[in-house]
């Protein structure tokens, strides 16, 4: 008696038909096909930008010491999904070489839902990665760079949702922790 031996491909193609059968009981039962989310390039993005002259608190010198930074936030929404992403630039003092002028700093990305009230915010990304591109410096001594946070998204439903994005700076050797500083908010279309 002679037995069929199955070739690989021939086992591979059993296994998609099963998934497949699978998918199509699964939409036939619930209605509804399982759906990729879209590209964040693909999305309609709603921006603002606001800025804001940022004192150098742990400097007191005859130097100028002012941070002029630029935050651009933005929001999109597909289907019950909102998105949101902040871009950051700034154009710090021009002076000496110091990698140490903050004890520590962050961009914080936030989706809130839009109510009577307080909104709560539904989705939070720090972006500690910002500290170390303000303290970076070229060989003249500015203090200009950028930073991106990347994408977050949450699944809102129907209610009405924003991004909101804040920096937080934590001045080296000044004793007063983290000094908050807000941006203008861009709401989801």
């Amino acid at each position: 008696m002679l037995k069929r031996i199955a070739s690989p491909h021939s086992r591979r193609a059993a296994r998609r038909g099963s998934a497949l059968t699978a998918l199509a009981l699964t939409t036939a039962l619930t209605g509804a096909a399982v759906t990729a989310a879209p590209a964040a390039s693909a999305l309609s993005w709603k921006c603002k930008t606001s800025s804001k002259s940022i004192d150098q608190a742990n400097y007191d010198g005859p130097w100028a010491d002012q941070w002029d930074v630029k935050v651009k936030t933005c929001a999109a929404r597909s289907g019950s999904t909102v998105y949101a992403k902040a871009s950051v630039s700034w154009d710090g003092p021009a002076g000496g070489v110091d990698a140490n002028i903050f004890d520590g700093a962050y961009l914080r990305l936030v989706i809130k839902k839009q109510q009577s009230g307080s909104d709560p915010v539904k989705k939070a990304k720090n972006g500690h990665g910002i500290q170390a591109k303000l303290e970076d410096s070229d060989s003249n001594g500015n203090y200009n760079n950028s930073y991106g946070t990347g994408t977050i998204s949450y699944r809102m439903g129907s209610a009405k949702g924003y991004a909101d994005s804040t920096l937080y700076l934590d001045w080296n050797d000044d004793g007063d922790g983290y000094h908050r500083h807000n941006f203008a908010a861009s709401p989801a279309r």
